[in-house]
């Protein structure tokens, strides 16, 4: 196969990677473009969006994760790019504005180290070979070395390793090949512990991602686990990828499990997406997360909405005096919204919430939970 070929496959396969692919709005959806290449938008820090290249360096695997449809022992067509070619399609895109960024991962090439190699090697080329100081984003493949970690931070912007499950019991079930404390565990440890060292390490992203519904997991257990990644580990964000029915392993539980309506799977991605939002952004702890008996989220009322309908005592809402955490308990207030709020109580004692850009029946939602004085 030349590069194109190889890489209309190898794009496509990296769709099965989500980490930094959800959005909320029709701007942050992932797009097909030329060649066959998927593009994925992503946030600037100046507001807007820009795209990503995202494709994989090889499909070719030796692992045995469950879930995945690229795992070893499966007929997919397997093909491998060279560090070479990869940095020299990203150039070519970079120099014609097609993308802003790189975003690549692998499947396992014989080993993790061998692996690594070949993913920084890339990294190297643009950096050093082409001069590029922008954005590339690195996964780092589980069981990674420390050198080889150490290696990806100082070339990358952004890296990631999946989690996959909240624990080894439930990863046991997805896995025979991989060992969750070793391959996991261990090197996500060691990249928050690069961070705190400071340098140019402190400035490099970490994200991980969960693989919901293909173990056996509760969203108790998730929610636990992902409190443990922001506030131990520090890491940057943590993303979630609803597992669909029919691309793993029969074995796995994910696939035993009775048939699916597909809206409640990605209704329960979108509730923990929900709850990760409110414990980053809105100052809520784990105990503040309602579930149900079974450990899991509601599918039916959002996380926020559910808490508020469980404290009436909470309410009514002062809006000219509550401090800005207290502003966010409220239902249809969001960080802009508080925050805009906050401003306009230094200026004048706020009379109408329509003045602060509240509309329709969120302004309805928003009446029922506040008083004005």
């Amino acid at each position: 196969m030349d590069t194109i070929e190889k890489l209309k496959i190898l794009s496509e396969d990296s769709r099965y990677d989500l980490a930094c692919a959800c959005g909320t709005s029709k701007d942050e959806h992932r797009k097909r473009g030329l060649e066959g290449k998927w593009l994925y938008p992503v946030t600037l820090p100046n507001g807007g969006y820009s795209i990503l290249l995202k494709t994989l360096l090889s499909n070719a695997c030796s692992n045995d994760c469950g879930y995945c449809p690229l795992r070893s022992g499966t007929d997919v067509r397997r093909c491998t790019l060279q560090p070479e070619e990869v940095a020299n399609i990203f150039m070519e895109y970079l120099r014609r504005k097609k993308v802003f960024g790189l975003f690549l991962s692998s499947g396992v090439i014989g080993n993790p180290d061998n692996t690594m190699d070949r993913i920084n090697a890339v990294a190297r080329i643009l950096r050093y070979k082409h001069n590029y100081r922008g954005y590339i984003h690195l996964k780092i493949i589980p069981g990674a070395s420390e050198a080889a970690i150490e290696d990806s931070f100082s070339v990358a912007s952004a890296v990631s390793l999946n989690i996959e499950t909240p624990g080894k019991e439930r990863f046991d079930l997805l896995s025979s090949k991989k060992d969750y404390m070793n391959d996991i565990i261990r090197p996500m440890k060691f990249m928050s512990g690069l961070r705190e060292q400071g340098g140019r390490a402190e400035k490099v992203k970490c994200t991980t991602q969960f693989i919901v519904g293909a173990s056996d997991e509760t969203d108790s257990e998730i929610i636990e686990y992902m409190s443990g990644i922001y506030n131990k580990l520090k890491f940057n964000r943590v993303y979630f990828s609803a597992y669909q029915k029919g691309l793993g392993n029969p074995a796995i539980p994910g696939e035993k499990i009775s048939p699916q309506i597909p809206e409640s799977i990605f209704m329960r991605e979108h509730r923990l997406y929900q709850v990760d939002f409110l414990m980053r952004r809105y100052g809520f702890k784990t105990g503040d997360i309602i579930l149900n008996s079974s450990g899991n989220l509601s599918i039916d009322k959002d996380p926020k909405q559910l808490w508020a309908d469980n404290h009436p005592e909470f309410y009514p809402v002062r809006i000219n005096k509550a401090d800005r955490e207290t502003l966010l308990r409220v239902p249809g207030i969001g960080p802009e919204t508080a925050s805009r709020i906050l401003k306009a109580r230094r200026e004048h004692r706020i009379t109408r919430l329509e003045y602060l850009g509240i509309r329709g029946k969120r302004l309805e939602k928003v009446k029922g939970y506040v008083i004005l004085e």
